[in-house]
């Protein structure tokens, strides 16, 4: 589990201007296996604190363990996703999927079949020895969450993974990695500026203030999945998580 105690993040200006605190006194205990939005007012500090988890960063206070080992510097046992997929251009798709095992030193076959029963599993089996540059937005973020899946990371931290894809891409999209993350035990901390994304994605909808991003409340989503964008509990559900950021946003 994530254990996150009493974490602050100040921004020094390097200038004039007063230095920025990011985040103020964020306290959340994040459990193995669940799925996990943070949504909340642009600049709030979401992807902030998703950067510190990650070890890209580190808090100016308080600390972050990932199963009690305080959180210093990027790991494999964390994956992490970036809006703009971030893909080695000159490698295929298979290639790019099974970079990570090469490295670990699994046997070439074996992590080729493993990556082929992933690609399938998402309908990109026939695009295994195409390049980055010939495949769709969409196309390309489902190579970038295969290739951290594969690698069996404990937990994928994901930044706004979808944003940049249309409505209708996008919709297949949280299905398809859905139905990818529903059989592991894997936890998965995700940073959306959807509300409906992250209704039908999550166990636990983290809501922060505006900057200083604070937590400003936790919502329990117990629907039951597969989730239906039109059932009326849904609704109600990113309708009272909708208003809650818009407070914020007048706070």
């Amino acid at each position: 589990m994530f254990e996150i105690e009493n974490v602050s993040k100040i921004y020094d200006s390097k200038g004039d201007k007063e230095d920025v605190l990011a985040l103020d006194n964020i306290n959340l205990t994040i459990e193995t296996g669940k799925f996990v939005c943070f949504v909340g007012p642009s600049g709030c500090g979401k992807t902030t604190l998703l950067r510190l988890m990650e070890g890209f960063e580190k808090p100016t206070e308080g600390t972050i363990k990932d199963d009690g080992v305080i959180v210093l510097e990027p790991s494999r046992e964390r994956g992490f996703i970036f809006q703009d997929y971030s893909l080695f251009p000159w490698l295929n798709v298979l290639d790019n999927v099974t970079f990570g095992l090469d490295i670990a030193g699994l046997p070439k076959e074996e992590s080729r079949q493993r990556a082929l029963k992933y690609l399938e599993a998402v309908g990109l089996e026939e695009f295994a020895n195409s390049y980055p540059h010939e495949l769709s937005g969409g196309m390309k973020q489902r190579v970038a969450i295969i290739r951290s899946i594969i690698n069996k990371s404990k937990s994928l931290l994901m930044d706004e993974p979808f944003s940049a894809l249309d409505v209708q891409t996008k919709h297949k999209l949280q299905e398809h990695f859905i139905n990818t993350w529903k059989d592991r035990d894997t936890t998965v901390i995700f940073v959306t500026h959807d509300v409906d994304e992250a209704v039908f994605l999550s166990d636990q909808v983290v809501v922060f203030s505006r900057r200083p991003g604070r937590i400003k409340r936790v919502f329990e989503n117990n629907l039951p999945r597969p989730r239906n964008r039109a059932d009326a509990e849904f609704q109600s559900l990113v309708s009272e998580i909708t208003k809650d950021i818009d407070e914020s946003e007048d706070e």
